[in-house]
């Protein structure tokens, strides 16, 4: 049509001949998505941020006597600090390292007292990085830093944490920052995230529970930070609780699964008697089981350091957990050719330390009937276990452990072998094909 045009209204769409919106449209309703969700996120940030603990945040800090150091030197091995905060090879404390997620590398922290580290910085400072997840300055922490367990943590916990960083040796060494991916490393999407996942909130004791139940669950939930591996991750990244769902998930990066502590057919703790599932926190080894990948550098670095109370204690929690397990397929028939095979395999290689009952040898080789690595349904950690070796952690009740090689094993062979294993002494896991073993590995 001929004629003027007439003026487009303020704020109208733009649109094409055919009546559907250009590009620039799309882009322009984005940006508006985009902005309204930080103006929310921001409110809530600041809202939560000025309400709850705010007066006990900055109280002063507790005086430093020993005690106190000593205090918060168990407590930094409650929370196993040094693993996320130690370069390999590096000064303790110092941070350096680099830690793999599905968003880019985070790099730990310098928690010395240096002017690079926690130099300058006050007990208030420290509470509001543990209670509210903000640095010195203000800024949002990337939830790599477990926050959003850490802000269950106790006043006086968090001031004996503080008082024993402050008086480590100042290592000079600045902080590396983040690569994360685009737009995970906005501050716009962390915001977001924190508005979506993040509640302060200090651990409250439940009243009709007992005393080591409250315990255990103020560690395995506050410092000990458990389902940040075993509860499971949505895929923005947010943990579930263990007492909601503790559904397992993989350790990003790595080829090691983090079972689940509710899963009775994974790593729930529920039949198990109370002091194996101490000795396994405790040493590294168990009856049932021996802490490989990931767990045994827990196990190593944490809570072999932990007295006994304490490990009884998160034991009465997670045994108290609700189950939330699944269902274990049926077996069906497994080829009588991999059986036999298998067979010929374990006489070869397993044999001679893990017995011809797969009884092994009481605090040296772990027996393998019976084991939950060998029954789990996911077979990824027992695959991992055989081709890459398998390795307790030295601790003080197991100073030496005896460690297992890697096995050079072929698809087919080593789907033979663990069909074997899943299907003796007992043992009742799924059959393995060529495929599993390939996809696993």
């Amino acid at each position: 049509m001929s004629g003027t045009p007439t003026a487009r209204p303020e704020g109208a769409a733009v649109v094409s001949t055919n009546g559907r919106p250009t590009r620039r449209t799309g882009f322009t309703l984005l940006a508006r998505l985009l902005t309204g969700l930080a103006a929310v996120a921001s409110g809530w940030l600041l809202w939560s941020s000025l309400g709850g603990d705010a007066a006990d945040d900055i109280a002063p800090g507790a005086p430093v006597t020993p005690a106190l150091l000593a205090r918060g030197a168990y407590l930094a091995r409650a929370g196993n600090c040094a693993a996320c905060h130690t370069a390999r090879g590096g000064p303790a404390y110092a941070g350096g390292r680099a830690i793999a997620t599905p968003f880019g590398t985070v790099y730990g922290g310098n928690l010395t007292p240096d002017a690079s580290g926690l130099g300058g910085w006050t007990p208030t400072d420290f509470r509001r990085a543990l209670h509210q997840g903000r640095g010195r300055d203000g800024r949002m922490l990337v939830p790599a830093f477990p926050y959003t367990h850490f802000t269950q943590v106790s006043r006086d916990d968090a001031d004996a944490l503080f008082a024993y960083l402050q008086s480590l040796p100042p290592i000079a060494r600045a902080n590396q920052p983040h690569a994360l991916r685009f737009p995970y490393s906005t501050p716009v999407a962390l915001a977001t995230w924190r508005a979506l996942y993040f509640r302060p909130a200090r651990f409250m004791p439940q009243t009709e529970r007992g005393v080591a139940w409250n315990r255990g669950a103020y560690l395995v939930n506050g410092l000990g930070h458990c389902s940040a591996c075993h509860g499971g991750r949505n895929p923005l990244g947010a943990s579930n609780s263990l007492e909601d769902r503790g559904g397992g998930a993989g350790v990003p990066q790595e080829r090691w699964y983090a079972p689940s502590l509710t899963d009775p057919n994974e790593a729930g703790l529920s039949s198990w008697p109370a002091e194996e599932a101490v000795a396994l926190l405790k040493t590294g080894m168990a009856p049932r089981g021996v802490a490989q990948g990931p767990m045994a550098e827990v196990v190593a670095q944490s809570t072999q350091h932990l007295n006994t109370d304490d490990l009884r204690a998160m034991v009465v929690y997670l045994q108290s957990l609700p189950a939330h397990g699944t269902a274990r397929p049926q077996n069906g028939q497994r080829p009588a050719g991999a059986l036999a095979r298998g067979a010929e395999l374990y006489r070869q290689h397993c044999l001679d330390c893990h017995g011809a009952q797969g009884q092994g040898s009481p605090g040296i080789y772990p027996a393998l009937a019976g084991n939950r690595l060998v029954n789990q349904l996911r077979p990824g950690n027992l695959i991992t276990a055989v081709t890459h070796g398998g390795f307790a952690p030295a601790t003080a009740g197991n100073p030496r452990p005896y460690g297992m090689p890697p096995f050079d094993l072929g698809d087919a062979d080593l789907a033979a072998l663990l069909t074997w294993l899943r299907a003796s002494w007992g043992n009742d896991a799924p059959a393995l094909t060529a495929v599993d073993v390939l996809v696993a590995r």
